[in-house]
């Protein structure tokens, strides 16, 4: 008897704390007179749709999401230029506006949501005035167009932006009409802006504690007081003061007074970052091996938001590509030097490269300017000094060169780190004078990359490489300035520089010219994972262009597997030879997309 008692009473204490489980509640959305994909859309906006299949959501949860609904339709439907709707939301049959939030249902098994949107307004009247010269409104924002509330928000700002883009900082809107005349389904809209007076940059005022110089940081800003007032330029200066790496965040902050007439002060709120950094990389592939890669860096090195990066790299570790390669090399860069745009950086590197028809033991030092004309287009130009020494095909040989090093680079992607859309180019000519060992000439280097996606699962992405060195005969060029082809970032498949120019006695050396193809075509298959199929093409030649006419091909294919991450995919390729001499199935692993 008291057993029975016992597991009794520890049923009931058991069932008192086991969940309750809801049934999934069945939604029945209707929306009269409208096809089937806005009413898709509409559906899918609504905070029920995310509750229609979660059995985790009493009755509660449901009413909020119902009463809350109707708010989310009736904005839908106006941006559709639907004002008169009529919209009925039944919980298990109950208007839900007409239930207290305080006595919810404890169960709901349905809901049933019926939208009758009434007619489509057109505007009578759309009118955004006044404007300033060049001011470009939306398309759609005319009489006898559908009177979508967004075209109004959007014609809006357009008439703002085209004020302040002409030097008024505070234009804004003034009066508005808006009307519905229900009859007619017309809508009128009659916006007044008020431009405000037109300014010009007043004093730069910096705020919050920075370990950074104060006349450092309206130098970087670059904000020019006196000069007319140019939104392009304040959304620069932040830009410039972002890029430094020094700063965690950036707000530069207009003024709501004026000083000497027409000046608007410009407020600059900073907040460091810490001043060190350390990190490190790795990369692994089967011919390669491993490569390892380390940089300690300090983002204020002389309280001007000087960077200090030195950094470390081992690679070959345990390939067949050659030795192990290293390489360390101390940068100092210095923003906003001479003006705003311009940066000044200077290196000094150590490097030993052992690859299999190449082994260089070099010491390099540079100086120069980066300048950034905008947002997308960087130049750079500096000189140099190397001196190496080499073993080749042609022997053991020492030399010594001066370097002009120049490049332009065009930067068109929506993302640096795994790019959908946009293309990405640089062009890289380097003149060079031999002191000892070599002749004189120039390498030229020009990478292009272009991306389309099609849909949201597929991205098309296409790279061309073109190298050329001209000026001295093969075998007195510098030989770590010749092209190779084969490997990660040429044509995957084949062994690490395994294609170069085969000369008289049997040996290979790296060619004065070089064309590459790469394309993939990556498909995502979840929001994290994308497989990717990719096809390269190398060209070397031992002439200065490559013509086709001296020279040998070989391409590679292959599958890959990309794993998003906050620091760019993770990247597994698997490839193998298509043509021309091979060595088996290659395997790449890595950070960051092929290119």
């Amino acid at each position: 008897m008291r057993n029975t008692l016992f597991s009794g009473l520890l049923a009931v204490v058991i069932s008192g704390f086991a969940p309750v489980t809801a049934q999934a509640v069945e939604l029945n959305f209707k929306a009269f007179g409208m096809e089937e994909g806005v009413r898709n859309e509409l559906r899918a906006i609504t905070l029920l749709a995310g509750l229609d299949e979660n059995s985790e959501n009493g009755g509660q949860e449901i009413l909020a999401a119902a009463q809350a609904d109707y708010a989310r339709l009736i904005a839908a439907l106006y941006d559709r230029g639907y004002y008169a709707p009529v919209i009925r939301i039944l919980v298990d049959g109950r208007d839900a506006a007409s239930i207290a939030p305080v006595r919810p249902p404890k169960t709901v098994k349905r809901v049933k949501v019926e939208v009758t949107p009434g007619p489509q307004f057109t505007f009578g009247l759309a009118r955004v005035a006044p404007l300033a010269e060049g001011t470009e409104l939306p398309e759609g924002f005319a009489v006898g167009q559908p009177a979508q509330a967004s075209l109004m928000r959007d014609a809006s700002e357009a008439a703002i932006k085209g004020w302040r883009d002409a030097g008024h900082a505070r234009a804004e809107i003034g009066a508005q009409s808006i009307t519905a005349k229900h009859a007619q389904a017309q809508l009128n809209a009659d916006i007044v802006v008020q431009p405000g007076p037109k300014l010009r940059f007043g004093p730069v005022i910096v705020s919050g504690e920075s370990a950074v110089r104060e006349a450092r940081i309206k130098e970087i800003a670059g904000i020019r007081e006196g000069k007319d007032f140019s939104p392009e330029q304040l959304d620069a200066a932040a830009e410039r003061l972002r890029r430094t790496g020094t700063f965690k965040s950036v707000a530069l902050t207009e003024s709501k007074q004026t000083v000497n007439g027409d000046q608007m002060p410009v407020e600059v709120q900073v907040v460091d970052m810490a001043p060190r950094r350390f990190g490190f990389g790795a990369e692994v592939s089967s011919n390669e091996g491993l490569t390892l890669s380390s940089f300690w860096l300090h983002r204020n090195f002389l309280g001007g938001a000087e960077r200090l990066r030195l950094e470390g790299e081992l690679g070959g570790i345990g390939g067949s590509s050659g030795g192990i390669d290293g390489r360390i090399a101390l940068q100092f860069d210095r923003p906003s030097t001479f003006n705003a745009r311009s940066d000044f950086y200077a290196l000094a590197a150590l490097e030993r490269v052992d690859d299999p028809h190449l082994l260089v033991d070099s010491v390099t030092l540079e100086a120069g300017m980066t300048f950034r004309a905008d947002s997308r287009r960087t130049f750079r130009g500096g000189i140099g000094f190397e001196a190496a020494r080499t073993e080749d095909v042609y022997g053991k040989r020492d030399f010594r060169l001066l370097t002009l090093p120049l490049s332009a680079t065009y930067d068109g992607r929506n993302s640096t780190l795994s790019a959908t859309d946009g293309w990405y180019g640089r062009m890289e000519l380097t003149p060079f004078a031999g002191i000892s060992g070599v002749d004189s000439g120039a390498r030229i280097y020009a990478d292009l990359r272009g991306y389309r996606s099609v849909g949201e699962r597929l991205v098309f992405a296409l790279r061309g490489q073109l190298g050329s060195v001209t000026g001295p005969d093969l075998d007195r060029s510098p030989p770590d300035m010749l092209f190779y082809s084969g490997g990660s970032n040429t044509v995957r498949g084949h062994p690490y520089q395994g294609l170069g120019v085969t000369v008289p006695g049997g040996g290979t050396t790296g060619g004065r010219s070089f064309m590459g193809v790469q394309g993939e075509m990556r498909v995502a298959a979840t929001d994290k994972i994308s497989i990717v199929g990719f096809y390269d093409m190398g060209f070397v030649s031992s002439n200065s262009m490559p013509d086709g006419s001296n020279g040998t091909w070989h391409s590679g294919a292959g599958l890959g597997l990309r794993y998003a991450t906050g620091i760019g995919p993770i990247r597994l390729d698997v490839a193998g030879p298509v043509s021309a001499n091979g060595d088996g199935v290659q395997v790449y692993i890595g950070i960051g997309q092929a290119f």
